[in-house]
């Protein structure tokens, strides 16, 4: 099984900009979609972005339209979520995924990170 480890979280100002990484261990497939995915307190998790491994294809939630960008490194087998122009309303554990498309997209993934916080401050 496929294991991801994120890290790159931490405390920013608003306005401010983070980049998330989630590397993964062990054999991850090539159909494989990657995902981020956030969550607060009393909150279900909810879909931030996602991934196709194959072609890079990408799929981002309406909240982060323009101001974040998901990618990937194959060869590193790591995938990246850049944010930009971050709100408190971004503050959340951001988790990584990885599974099959219409797995992740209905929230389940066949492996998941550990999470890491992300706080903006105001």
């Amino acid at each position: 099984q496929v294991q991801l480890v994120e890290s790159g979280g931490g405390l920013v100002q608003a306005g401010g900009s983070l980049r998330l990484s989630c590397t993964a261990s062990g054999r991850i497939d090539i159909t494989f979609t990657m995902a981020w995915f956030r969550q607060t307190p009393g909150k279900e998790r909810g879909f931030v972005a996602a991934i196709r491994l194959s072609d890079g294809n990408t799929l981002h939630a309406d909240s982060v339209k323009g101001r974040f960008a998901i990618s990937r490194d194959n060869a590193k087998k790591t995938m990246y979520l850049q944010m930009n122009s971050l709100k408190p309303e971004d503050t959340a554990v951001y988790y990584c995924a990885a599974g099959l498309y219409q797995s992740l997209v209905a929230g389940r993934a066949a492996s998941w990170g550990q999470g890491t916080q992300v706080t903006v401050s105001s």
